[in-house]
């Protein structure tokens, strides 16, 4: 296995409390922060941010608790548990996943588009396995078929297109995209509110918007999922 494929450029990089402090958004502050960041429940055009709830009616269920950008863990912790579950009796419709992509692992809920213009590889510390240097796309956004591999197993399909083909549910943090879209906005002096405007315009599709990763994941607990820190 490619070693940049499971090990984190940066572990102890805690990215969202420095975009935190960059744009001066105290733990005290974030509550207004999120009357903004939260529009989306008062839309009526948007989907319900607990939609995805009512799909949780398998026999077995876990919540995949993604906070930073680890290698292949994020993705292949949710196709372990689908084939396991295959091995042992129970298909795939029969299984419910959730991943909940939150804190230092939002940016893999985006599209390439994004990840090219803000340089996501770069401020999140994670590097493209195809060329070894900070990701301009997302690695696990539709790639190549036996794209990764995994020894004594072989090639697997854990991009999140596949994944979301064997029913895995995925999730996004809007409370790390509003910090996180400030922050890079002050980095690049741009306006934190159109970065922000730009980062849901890119989520990839059929990828959820929660208000909260923490809200995700108590909700589907909520609904029996077990719970797996994924990074």
């Amino acid at each position: 296995m490619n070693r940049s494929m499971v090990s984190q450029n940066n572990p102890r990089r805690n990215f969202l409390t420095k975009l935190a402090g960059a744009v001066g958004v105290s733990l005290l502050a974030l509550p207004k922060k999120m009357q903004a960041a939260n529009h989306f429940l008062e839309n009526s055009n948007s989907p319900a941010p607990d939609d995805w709830l009512s799909k949780l009616n398998g026999k077995h269920k876990m919540v995949f608790d993604v906070t930073q950008p680890h290698g292949i863990f994020p993705f292949a912790w949710p196709k372990v548990f689908l084939l396991t579950n295959q091995a042992t009796g129970t298909p795939e419709k029969e299984t419910n996943s959730v991943v909940v992509l939150r804190h230092n692992g939002v940016p893999y809920g985006m599209e390439d588009r994004l990840w090219a213009k803000y340089k996501f590889g770069e401020a999140f510390g994670i590097d493209d396995h195809r060329t070894g240097k900070p990701a301009l796309r997302n690695p696990f956004w539709k790639p190549n078929a036996g794209e990764f591999k995994v020894p004594g197993i072989g090639a697997v399909p854990i991009g999140i297109n596949e994944l979301q083909d064997s029913g895995v549910i995925f999730c996004i943090c809007d409370m790390a995209l509003t910090v996180n879209a400030y922050g890079i906005a002050s980095k690049m002096n741009l306006d934190g509110a159109e970065v922000k405007k730009d980062f849901v315009a890119g989520i990839l599709p059929g990828v959820n918007l929660a208000p909260s990763g923490l809200w995700a994941i108590g909700r589907a607990q909520e609904k029996g999922c077990g719970y797996c820190f994924a990074s």
